[in-house]
């Protein structure tokens, strides 16, 4: 199983990790191709074993509880992006010298010999916006195009489904990153680098490593934020095809070979005939939705992937405009008595709180849930000059709580010592009773939902929900 196209696949002996998202799609695939297909998976749940069932039903053999050990003639392992590269599977697996792929891999061996280049993006946060953000430009250009990979269309039917697609934008995880190693995408973006997922990478470096792998292979362009040295710094270690370019995002104006802002308009100095001199305008910062600073980065990031693949500049301000964000990132909810509530949920880690917090003036921030190993000294450092009040939730709030005594003492804390579903609409109404005319209640969490609620979507829902309730009593 080398790095070429696998073509023949009839009685190769795979083995999938994990009955999830990607897992059983993955099976389904490679038993049409004629593979004998064994699923592993940890779980032995009432869920697990309807998938099984279904699975079974078309001759695939399933075990679980068992994730463990590597099933007798394994030729290939196919794993869902989540499990952890230390896994006993994975030790068995490189002992008896198997490769592993992760789904987009798989995706990316079985690409037809015309197929679709792919446009990709990674970072901490801001992927799937970005994606989103340029699948619309792509789109506007009149390119048949779909935003695939960690959202969307699934990878694998992108690849294999009748749709024919001219171009793709793909969103890659660290993780789907880390099990993809023959990927070369015609050009890619890595938004920002912070700590995050550490607690399955094992340290900063594995994580950007991952990252980085994502560069590997580019053809025309490598792009990358002015602002975060550490993707610079991935560029110059990425190996690349002859004649691919390094080119920066910046909030500020643009150097040669750089598309940034000028006088509030999206300008490129990357992608014109005379980079030294001269600069094409593309949107203006008010065609971007919502326009706070990381949002026009983002932008910026989707418009530089658009126009290494050729777009004309209208291409990118009508599809920015076109462009509506997700549920749960920076969603106004409601006014409620002069001040705004602003659900942003999807601030899962201390990096997306940030920018969150450095979008508004004076806040009362609702904040706290699974920190995921994570540390919250520099974000109440950098964001301590905005906060009129904090309101502590969920399980690690205590690790909250402490860097606000350290690094904002004059800012008033309500820690609510409580996990149940009602604890949200406690949360919304302290922060209620803490704000002045002209506020924000900013719902950035900083951490994972887990510890309270399914994911962050029903957190949001459940602040939406506790405003709502507010607004009905004012």
């Amino acid at each position: 199983m080398g790095s070429g196209q696998v073509t023949d696949w009839q009685g190769k002996n795979v083995t999938v990790a994990g009955l999830g998202v990607s897992g059983i799609p993955a099976a389904k695939v490679l038993h049409g191709l004629g593979a004998k297909v064994t699923v592993v998976n940890d779980g032995d749940d009432a869920r697990a074993r309807a998938q099984a069932a279904e699975l079974e039903a078309l001759g695939i053999a399933v075990r679980l509880g068992d994730g463990a050990t590597l099933p007798e003639g394994t030729e290939l392992v196919v794993t869902a992006p989540g499990w952890k590269p230390d896994k006993p599977l994975f030790t068995a697996a490189r002992e008896a010298g198997v490769d592993i792929w992760g789904d987009v891999e798989l995706a990316w061996r079985l690409r037809g010999p015309d197929a679709a280049p792919w446009l990709a993006v990674t970072g901490t946060n801001g992927k799937t916006t970005t994606v989103q953000m340029l699948a619309e430009i792509l789109k506007a250009a009149g390119l048949r195009t779909a935003a695939v990979g960690n959202i969307g269309v699934s990878l694998l039917d992108a690849v294999l489904g009748e749709e024919q697609y001219d171009v793709l934008a793909v969103e890659l995880s660290s993780y789907q990153l880390h099990w993809a190693p023959s990927l070369r995408a015609h050009s890619a973006a890595v938004l920002n680098l912070a700590p995050d997922h550490l607690d399955w990478h094992g340290s900063m470096e594995a994580y950007a490593a991952d990252k980085g792998r994502i560069y590997e292979g580019n053809r025309v362009a490598c792009v990358y934020n002015v602002a975060d040295k550490a993707t610079e710094d991935l560029v110059r270690e990425a190996d690349v095809e002859e004649g691919c370019r390094a080119i920066g995002f910046t909030l500020g104006a643009p150097a040669p070979s750089q598309l940034g802002v000028v006088d509030g308009i999206l300008v490129d100095r990357a992608f014109v005939e005379n980079r030294q001199k001269s600069a094409q305008e593309l949107a203006e910062v008010s065609d971007v939705n919502p326009p706070a600073p990381h949002n026009i980065a983002n932008a910026l990031a989707a418009a530089a992937l658009a126009r290494a693949f050729g777009v004309h500049p209208k291409a990118v301000r009508d599809g920015l405009r076109a462009f509506t964000p997700d549920a749960h990132r920076i969603a106004h909810v409601a006014d409620v008595a002069g001040v705004s509530y602003v659900d942003d949920s999807k601030a899962t880690n201390t990096h997306a709180a940030e920018a969150s917090l450095a979008a508004y003036e004076s806040i009362v921030w609702i904040a706290g849930g699974l920190a995921k190993g994570a540390v919250f000294e520099e974000l109440v450092a950098k964001s301590a000059g905005h906060l009129r009040a904090a309101v502590l939730m969920g399980a690690d709030r205590a690790l909250i709580r402490e860097a606000l005594a350290r690094h904002a003492p004059e800012v008033p804390v309500v820690d609510l010592d409580r996990t149940d579903t009602g604890a949200m609409l406690a949360a919304v109404q302290e922060a209620q009773r803490l704000a002045r005319p002209g506020d924000t209640v900013l719902l950035a969490p900083a951490c994972a939902s887990m510890d309270m609620f399914a994911n962050y979507n029903q957190r949001g829902d459940a602040f939406a929900e506790a405003v709502r309730e507010l607004g009905a009593g004012a």
